[in-house]
Parts: structure tokens; sequence; C-alpha cells
């Protein structure tokens, strides 16, 4: 999948992170909690000119090597429309139940049920 533009043969390090810019090998220390950042060092020179279609990156072997950018990104699948989905028929509105009279719905809303008072609870010493 990807084709090797350079070889250069660069020997890696563990505790470096290695990258492509304008044509050269280019490293850089990691990131690690409470060291300062780094600043990059220029490891070898690959005498090639990059192409914007391509992604560069330093392969196994050390060399330069370049794969296809993937412009747009991965394909997904397509979603059905909503006009083609299925759609059950508009429900009619119902009308709610209403008490007949006031003194029916307060004698409802008005009694209280048994049980614990709200309000804080009390509790015991731990």
């Amino acid at each position: 999948m990807a084709e090797k533009v350079a070889k250069l043969g660069v020997e890696r390090e563990k505790d470096f992170m290695y990258y492509v810019k304008d044509g050269g090998v280019w490293k850089v220390q990691r990131k690690q909690p409470n060291v300062p950042k780094g600043r990059p060092e220029k490891v070898a020179d690959g005498g090639f000119e990059m192409d914007t279609n391509y992604i560069y990156f330093v392969d196994r072997d050390g060399d330069v090597a370049r794969a296809k950018r993937a412009v747009g990104g991965q394909k997904r699948k397509k979603k059905v429309r909503a006009s083609k989905k299925k759609r059950s028929p508009p429900r009619k509105a119902t009308k709610s139940a209403k008490p007949k009279s006031k003194a029916k719905a307060k004698g409802k809303a008005g009694k209280k049920k048994a049980g614990k008072a709200k309000g804080k609870k009390k509790r015991g010493k731990r």
C-alpha cells in the first residue's frame, strides 16, 4: 500500500518521535510528565519533494515511505430518507376526561394519604 520514497536507514530511539517535513526526517522528544518540551532536530535529508496528495512517514526500516491520502474520510452507509420510510397515520386528538363538578375534583385532591410526615428526617447517633 505504501511506496518507499527514499532509503535512509534512520536508527530510531525509543523516546523520540520521527516525522517527515520539507523532504527531511526530523525527531523530537516524546511528551513526558514533568519534562519540558523538546526541540526538533533534523536527522537526515531525504532530497525529495513532497506531494500534498500523499502522507509521508518513516517506516520500520527507517526509510521514508508515502501512502495515498484519504481525502474526505471513510465512506459511510447511506441513511434511508424520511420520505421513503413508512409513516403511521396521524392520530386523532382525544379529549381528556374532566370531572363533572368542582366538588368531586376538590374531594379527590383534598385527601391525604396516611404515612410518614414530610420534612427533615431525624437520625439517631451513629
